[in-house]
């Protein structure tokens, strides 16, 4: 392959936009620098496109440290004052004058997960990583993809849902609702988020209120969910009409269960690379990964989460993310590697599938 021109998408108008810079900064540090060349492109909070000057500076950061030792707030002051006065450095959407070859969006949640991007990059005739509008679309909405994946014949938890609109016109109606329909523990969590943001665990019906009110400010869609007494579980896939699954990885929370905190700055997790599940589990995990993968339409990558239910040894599909973390600490690359693919080469082989997609 001849010296491409990678346009690196991070940031993003999402609760998940410092985790995103997070991953776009291990991308470019582990991309083929002699077959790429990285073209940075950060999405501010507010929308804008930056080039140049200020999204290397941006990519560049420690934001893994900088979100340790600082908070959520302090942190997004820093990034704004980084794009102040920056005018010169505003990307005027010309991909192909700046000749960019292929685009790797790593926009974790809402506006670069969900298909607005995917189409945005359809529109100009760039070529991009991961999955396509339609299933980038399905599978945000973590009710729409229970649907498929039930329809699919996968297991899931008992949910229902709510609109953040209903609640605020009656709570005591979606309150009464859940309590007709759940007993604790069960989780409450925005319907088109991930990074486990907005998501609380109900132990008392006290706290419920204060859960439906924080998921309720990231989403107009919320989800309440069974709480399965099970091994957390993820399965990594690649490809596009022929997939692979990786081995499967375990998850140990380290607090109540692997919420953002512990995710991107406590670390208490354990993490099994692989999973301590005997070999029969384990196929059976990596089939179902690829049902679901195939079912939605999924190309280029997704992680796949499971529970296997204590009692009944079940496996219970959770969710999918068709932009997993590319974090040092994320699954998705740990868990290829382990499977034999190095993170430059997974790199590669995404950006290759993505231009595969456009061959008629």
């Amino acid at each position: 392959m001849s010296d491409r021109v990678v346009a690196l998408l991070f940031g993003g108008k999402s609760p998940e936009h410092e985790i995103s810079i997070i991953s776009a900064k291990a991308i470019a540090e582990h991309i083929d620098k002699q077959k790429y060349t990285i073209y940075p492109l950060y999405i501010s909070q507010n929308g804008e496109w930056f080039m140049g000057r200020t999204a290397q500076e941006i990519l560049d950061l420690d934001m893994s440290s900088l979100l340790k030792q600082h908070s959520l707030e302090e942190t997004g002051y820093q990034l704004r004052n980084m794009t102040e006065n920056r005018e010169n450095d505003l990307f005027r959407f010309d991909f192909q004058q700046k000749g960019i070859d292929v685009a790797f969006p790593v926009l974790h949640g809402t506006y670069g997960e969900d298909g607005k991007v995917q189409g945005l990059l359809e529109i100009f005739g760039i070529p991009y990583t991961g999955c396509g509008v339609q299933a980038s679309a399905i599978t945000m909405d973590k009710a729409v993809t229970k649907i498929c994946a039930a329809a699919a014949g996968l297991n899931i938890a008992e949910y229902i849902t709510a609109s953040s609109s209903d609640y605020l016109i009656d709570p005591s109606a979606i309150l009464t609702m859940v309590e007709e329909y759940f007993s604790p523990p069960f989780f409450v969590k925005p319907a088109t988020l991930g990074s486990s943001v907005g998501i609380s665990k109900v132990h008392d019906m006290d706290t419920l209120p204060e859960a439906i009110e924080a998921a309720c400010r990231l989403d107009e869609k919320i989800i309440i969910e069974r709480a399965v007494n099970g091994r957390e579980v993820e399965v990594a896939l690649l490809g596009n009409e022929n997939p692979i699954a990786s081995c499967a990885g375990e998850i140990e929370p380290g607090g109540d269960f692997y919420d953002y905190t512990d995710k991107y700055i406590g670390n208490a997790a354990k993490l099994h690379i692989p999973a301590k599940i005997d070999q029969k589990t384990h196929a059976s995990l990596q089939e179902s990964a690829i049902k679901i993968y195939k079912a939605l339409g999924c190309s280029g990558m997704a992680r796949a989460d499971f529970f296997i239910e204590h009692d009944s040894g079940r496996l219970i599909f959770n969710e999918i993310n068709t932009i997993p973390g590319f974090t040092g600490i994320s699954m998705y690359p740990m868990l290829m590697e382990n499977s034999g693919i190095g993170f430059t080469e997974l790199v590669d082989k995404l950006l290759q599938f993505a231009l595969e997609k456009t061959v008629p």
